[in-house]
């Protein structure tokens, strides 16, 4: 093995990890949807759990990618830390079907079907599919396969590159001295680890082992333990990605690494007394392809079904080993760990922004209320609901920048710009809710009294207002486009209606029923709240443009107003409800 070689290995193992990333953000991406709804579906079951860790390391390729997003939603509390447990048991059996995929490289034989199977053979067209998908449709989804297909194409190139270049390791007796030294079993789990810690990943460095293994110089017995090993080694991207968080996220990761030793251990243990007492021929012969992948699966599949009644167990451990304390921890809202899975964060923004949406919508209903009736508890839900609001359009606004510079779908792309605009209208209308409040304590200070008519026509406003915020927030909590369809045709109404109560308030001030200073507290009034339902109609034509994936507010408004029966129809039912006193 000459230094051209040793290029040649390099090159194969950088496009072997290319390859794996590259497949794996674009899997994550393609099934953001369904790995959204996996999450969702998660119990205290522990089979559930399981399954789901399992199915969703299945989909994305990597047990790490999992047990960090799983550190995110213990950290946002989104998850439990028992149902972590289960999951992150899942997820290292799912992590074990990418040794299956890459065993594909082991195939040899010359019949058709054998020659078929082999990646040299198909990788090629699937690599001429996924690059005219890539460049030559327009769907972000096709575009998505098409990566997943030239990341496949790539990692398994980069394989049958480290195959041929590690070949030459045959003939070089000091290469098969090295694995002789790992048929120690601690060393060989000592290797395994530091491996896997290195490039962070269990599935590549058993795809190391694996074209290691085409030598024949790895041995059954040197090849188990460098495997255990590796399980171990997988875990220092959930230790690091637990700096900073909440101790329920640090047990969580504490629990991964905890599993994983203890299920390593047990199985060394094992493997050392039928090696000692048994000494089994298998053990010396030279590993395969498949071996390893066997080895791999044998081997994650013995740990769970070892340690899954322990769970109880591991979570006592996992408070021992991180106690808690006297001191309130401070919940991250929005975990940046989430942003790796793009669907999943987006998804977390959105429900906070439900959350948002309903203190604006609180906070307007209260202060409406405080004109007629004033007291400190309203006053008290306005302050908060103010102070809520702008707390989250600061941290929802920077997380969906952050977001947005990920890769996302179209779907996700319109509802991450969604967000972004609609967290600006809910804030200021609980700006707009904080003026009326302020409003109705100069009219209590002052005992400012508004004749018979005005109250009458405050009252039509008033109603006018919390309906259309009310139908704006239910059209943006559910997604409904129907009922976003109502708000433009009273907004209308409500903007006819601010210009007729100034008119007849001038009117009023004319003939000296009322005086200077409730014109101009009425002029307020009547100001904020059709500036309330023009941000309203801005969170209709949002979630409008949303359904339609079409981001033109301006276009949205304008088509719905122009030549359409069912506006003509609602803009007189509104009319008629809220304009009877003219």
């Amino acid at each position: 093995m000459d230094i051209f070689d040793v290029l040649t290995l390099v090159g194969g193992l950088s496009l072997f990890l290319f390859g794996m990333n590259l497949m794996g953000d674009a899997l994550e991406r393609s099934a953001g949807n369904r790995l959204e709804a996996m999450i969702g579906k998660l119990t205290t079951g522990k089979l559930t759990g399981l399954l789901t860790g399992l199915g969703v390391t299945a989909v994305i390729q990597s047990s790490s990618a999992t047990t960090v997003m799983v550190v995110g939603f213990v950290n946002s509390k989104l998850m439990t830390l028992r149902q972590a447990i289960h999951v992150i048991m899942g997820a290292n059996i799912g992590t074990t079907v990418t040794a299956w995929i890459l065993s594909l490289s082991g195939i040899s034989g010359s019949g058709l079907i054998l020659q078929l199977l082999k990646p040299s053979s198909f990788t090629p067209v699937l690599a001429l599919i996924g690059i005219g998908l890539h460049m030559f449709t327009k769907s972000n989804r096709k575009k998505d396969i098409g990566v997943v297909l030239l990341g496949f194409a790539t990692l398994m190139f980069g394989m049958e590159t480290m195959t041929d270049a590690v070949a030459g390791l045959k003939d070089i007796p000091a290469f098969g001295e090295l694995f002789l030294l790992f048929k120690n079993p601690i060393l060989g789990v000592l290797v395994g680890a530091l491996l896997t810690a290195i490039i962070q990943s269990s599935s590549a460095s058993v795809g190391i082992l694996q074209a290691l293994a085409a030598t024949g110089a790895v041995s059954y017995g040197a090849a188990i333990p460098i495997i255990m090993g590796q399980n171990i080694g997988t875990c220092i991207t959930a230790i690091l990605s637990s700096v900073g968080t909440t101790k329920n996220a640090k047990r969580a990761a504490l629990v991964h690494l905890s599993f994983n030793v203890i299920g390593t251990v047990i199985c060394l243990v094992a493997f050392s007394l039928v090696k000692a007492l048994l000494a089994p021929a298998l053990f010396d012969e030279a590993a395969s392809f498949a071996g390893i992948a066997t080895a791999h699966s044998v081997f994650n599949v013995a740990c769970t079904l070892i340690l899954l009644p322990m769970s109880g167990f591991l979570e006592k451990l996992a408070y021992k080993l991180v106690p808690d304390s006297k001191a309130p921890e401070t919940v991250s809202e929005l975990d940046e760990r989430l942003l790796a899975t793009p669907a999943i964060a987006l998804e977390r923004a959105h429900k906070l922004t439900i959350e948002m949406a309903s203190a604006a919508t609180e906070a307007f209903i209260a202060a409406v209320s405080s004109l007629s009736a004033y007291d400190n508890e309203k006053v008290q839900i306005v302050q908060d609901a103010e102070e809520k609001t702008d707390h989250f359009e600061d941290i929802i606004g920077t997380y969906l920048v952050k977001l947005s510079a990920k890769q996302l779908n179209e779907t996700e792309g319109a509802t991450a710009s969604m967000l972004l605009k609609a967290i600006g209208d809910f804030e200021r209308i609980s700006d707009h809710a904080v003026n009326l409040l302020e409003s109705a304590e100069e009219m209590r200070e002052k005992n400012i009294v508004f004749t018979t008519d005005a109250k009458r026509e405050l009252e039509s406003l008033c109603a006018a207002t919390i309906e259309i915020v009310t139908l704006s927030h239910q059209a943006f909590v559910e997604g409904d486009a129907s009922k976003a369809n109502l708000v433009e045709p009273l907004e209308q109404v409500i903007d006819r209606m601010k210009e007729l109560l100034r008119t007849r308030h001038i009117d009023r001030l004319r003939l000296g029923e009322c005086g200077i200073e409730a014109g101009f507290v009425w002029s307020d009034l009547i100001t904020n709240m059709e500036r309330v339902s023009d941000h309203c109609s801005n969170i209709a034509g949002c979630v409008m443009d949303t359904k339609n994936q079409n981001m033109n507010l301006h276009e949205t408004l304008k088509t719905l107003r122009s030549d359409n029966d069912f506006y003509r129809k609602k803009y007189a039912e509104y009319t008629e409800k809220y304009l009877s006193f003219v």
